[in-house]
């Protein structure tokens, strides 16, 4: 996934509101310590941070008792994200490996033979589409990529800025159909049926892959990949939480509306001010809504705090198409919890998202 440069700027936008408070003078990587801490528990702390890998800034903080000790966790997990981006990718090939790029060149043909991790979250995207109505749905790829195409055009030529059209866009949703995947779990492969079909799994790959690499990682870390941040367990040095913003949507990189506390899971945002342009003063965002194959304005934004950061990335693209009665629904299905922005920068929240706000701020 080449890293453009408006994607980047806005990738360590969001990274610099998520981590406001969790990360102060970020190393570059492989990692140096920040502050000296946990003394008594023979740790220091140490950050470290890469972009290469989907589309995004990621960065890990966390605790260990040597630089040597704290970069080989870092050097791990970041070879198995590497791995997941490439499998995960849309847009370009890697030798040696069959990913979603391959699976949708081969749309119409027949089936591609492709790695576990693969079919694991496709079958994970299929459980995703079923409990969200279709509102989370990796067949949108015909509709997206018009999109895609349009946003990249504009934002290189804001004078000719423009919008797609509806009838393009209902001609290519025509082929968004889940019907058209057909995933054999037994002989590991995957078959586009519908040659005009393809797969765009941007709205649920990053926080699958950041779970499934956390996984691996020790416990007492935080990492961000673009903003999903997934922590693995309190602060070694004395078990307290980290502490995290959420960015607000009408301010800078640097402003937020609340900080969270948080011992473990993840956090994940979706919302117009992450990727988007404007045409003739109204903004597009990145979000299309399979109903109406427009950007939803619902919400400025929706922050899901949820277990599992695959989820948390499902949800939150679901619940910024749904009112808030819709979305609750839905949440409880999964032990999660959300924060709604609306369009005048006033927030409403499940009770177990409030549970979890250290401050407003001012």
């Amino acid at each position: 996934m080449p890293l453009k440069r408006t994607a980047l700027r806005r990738a360590a936008a969001l990274l610099l509101a998520a981590l406001l408070l969790a990360l102060t003078g970020c190393s570059a990587y492989p990692g140096t310590a920040e502050t000296p801490g946990g003394e008594d528990a023979g740790l220091d702390r140490y950050s470290a941070q890469f972009l290469e890998l989907f589309d995004t800034v990621t960065t890990v903080i966390g605790y260990a008792e040597s630089e040597e000790a704290f970069s080989e966790t870092v050097s791990a997990f970041r070879d198995e994200l590497r791995e997941y981006h490439e499998l995960y990718d849309i847009y370009n090939d890697y030798e040696g490996v069959n990913n979603i790029k391959t699976i949708n060149d081969s749309a119409g043909g027949d089936p591609v033979e492709v790695d576990q991790r693969i079919i694991d979250l496709l079958l994970f995207c299929r459980e995703m589409y079923e409990a969200t109505g279709g509102r989370t749905n990796i067949m949108m790829g015909s509709v997206l990529s018009i999109w895609h195409d349009a946003r990249e055009f504009s934002i290189d030529n804001p004078d000719r800025a423009y919008i797609p059209e509806l009838s393009e866009l209902e001609a290519a949703a025509e082929h968004t159909g889940f019907d058209a995947l057909v995933i054999d779990d037994e002989a590991n492969t995957v078959q586009i049926t519908d040659s005009e079909a393809s797969l765009d799994v941007g709205a649920v790959a990053k926080g699958y892959a950041t779970q499934r690499a956390c996984e691996s990682l020790p416990a007492g870390l935080l990492v961000s990949v673009g903003g999903n941040v997934c922590i693995t367990g309190p602060k070694p040095t004395d078990g307290s939480d980290w502490i995290i913003g959420v960015q607000d949507p009408d301010g800078g990189a640097s402003d937020y509306i609340l900080t969270l506390a948080l011992s473990s899971g993840s956090m994940v945002s979706s919302g117009d001010y992450q990727r988007y342009y404007t045409v003739d003063g109204v903004t597009y965002c990145h979000i299309i809504d399979p109903d109406t194959l427009m950007p939803p304005t619902l919400w400025r934004a929706v922050t899901v705090l949820c277990p599992d950061s695959g989820k948390a990335d499902a949800l939150s693209t679901a619940l910024f198409c749904l009112s808030r009665e819709e979305g609750e629904a839905l949440l409880e299905r999964f032990g999660a919890e959300a924060l709604w922005i609306r369009s005048d920068g006033s927030t409403e929240c499940t009770p177990g998202f409030e549970a979890q706000i250290e401050e407003y701020a001012n």
